[in-house]
C-alpha cells in the first residue's frame, strides 16, 4: 500500500527511489513541477473504479478521476479464461469485488512500460501471472515472480488468444489477438486516433517523435496472418468498430506516404 507510484506515468516501484526511469526516458517526460510520488493509499481516498461495457464479451476498467495519463484496462471474458490487458494505476477491495463477480482474472498481458501502473497489485490480487515481451524486461518498476518474459514473436495466452509483439513504441510492445471475438486490443502499440476509422504510430506520443518506417513494415507482416474486426485502444471508447485490419493497413499506408515522401 505504501510502495511508490509515479504521478506522471503511474507506475508502481518496488521501492523508494528519486527518480522514474520510464519518465525520465525520451519517450515520456518528468512531470513539469518535477518528480512527483503517490501511493494507493493515498488514491484509495479520493479515487474509485469504474467499470463498464466496452464491447461483446468485454469490459473497460478505469479510474475516476483519472490517474496519470487516464488509460482504460480491458477485460475479455474468453472462455477459455479471462484476460486483463493493460492495467490501471488505482485499485481497490470494490474492483477486485466487481471484477471476481465477471469470473476474475486468469492471466495479465501489458501493452507497454507507461500501462504497467499497478501491475503486480493485480496480479496478487487474483493470482495471475502478467505476460511481458522480454524486449522490454528493464522497464519492469517492480520485479516479482508473477511476470513471465516471453521472447519471439508471437506467444499462446491460451486457445484463440495470441500475444504479438508488434514492435512499435517500445521494442517489446505487444498486442493481443482474440481469435473468436475477432478483436485486436492494441494498447497505443497501434493507436486509435481520434478519427476511429484510422489508426497511427508513434514511437512518443507526448513528445512527437514519429515510428521507424522499417518497425511499423514489421508490425504490419506480423498481423497479417489474423483476421479481426475490431481495434481497441488504450481509452474509452478508442475503438475501431468495423474493418479493422483493413483500418490498420490503409492507416500504415497513409502514415508510411507520410513518413518517406519518396513518390
Amino acid at each position: 500500500m505504501d510502495l511508490p507510484i509515479c504521478v506522471t506515468c503511474g507506475v508502481q516501484y518496488g521501492e523508494a527511489r528519486p527518480d522514474c526511469p520510464i519518465c525520465e526516458d525520451e519517450r515520456q517526460y518528468v512531470g513539469w513541477d518535477g518528480q512527483r510520488w503517490t501511493t494507493l493509499e493515498a488514491l484509495r481516498a479520493d479515487h474509485r473504479g469504474r467499470i463498464a461495457e466496452e464491447g461483446p464479451d468485454v469490459v473497460g476498467i478505469g479510474v475516476e478521476p483519472p490517474t496519470a495519463i487516464g488509460q482504460r484496462a480491458l477485460l475479455v471474458r474468453a472462455p477459455s479464461g479471462n484476460v486483463l490487458w493493460d492495467s490501471t494505476t488505482h485499485l481497490d477491495d470494490d474492483m477486485i469485488r466487481e471484477v471476481n463477480e465477471l469470473g476474475g482474472v486468469s492471466a495479465i498481458a501489458i501493452s507497454h512500460p507507461h500501462f504497467y501502473g499497478s501491475m503486480i497489485e493485480w496480479a496478487h490480487a487474483f493470482d495471475a501471472p502478467v505476460y511481458i515481451h522480454a524486449a522490454d524486461r528493464r522497464w519492469v518498476a517492480r520485479p516479482d515472480d508473477a511476470v513471465v518474459y516471453w521472447e519471439g514473436d508471437t506467444h499462446e495466452l491460451a486457445e484463440g488468444l495470441t500475444l504479438i509483439n508488434a514492435g512499435v513504441h517500445f521494442a517489446g510492445g505487444q498486442v493481443l489477438h482474440w481469435r473468436d471475438g475477432r478483436a485486436v486490443f492494441s494498447g497505443d502499440i497501434l493507436q486509435v486516433v481520434n478519427d476511429r476509422d484510422w489508426l497511427s504510430f508513434m514511437y512518443s506520443y507526448p513528445n512527437f517523435i514519429p515510428e521507424r518506417p522499417r518497425t511499423v513494415r514489421r508490425a504490419l507482416r506480423l498481423l497479417e496472418p489474423y483476421d479481426f474486426d475490431r481495434v481497441y485502444g488504450a481509452w474509452w471508447r478508442k475503438i475501431v468498430y468495423t474493418d479493422g485490419k483493413e483500418a490498420v493497413r490503409r492507416s500504415a499506408d497513409r502514415y508510411l506516404s507520410f513518413a518517406l515522401d519518396d513518390g
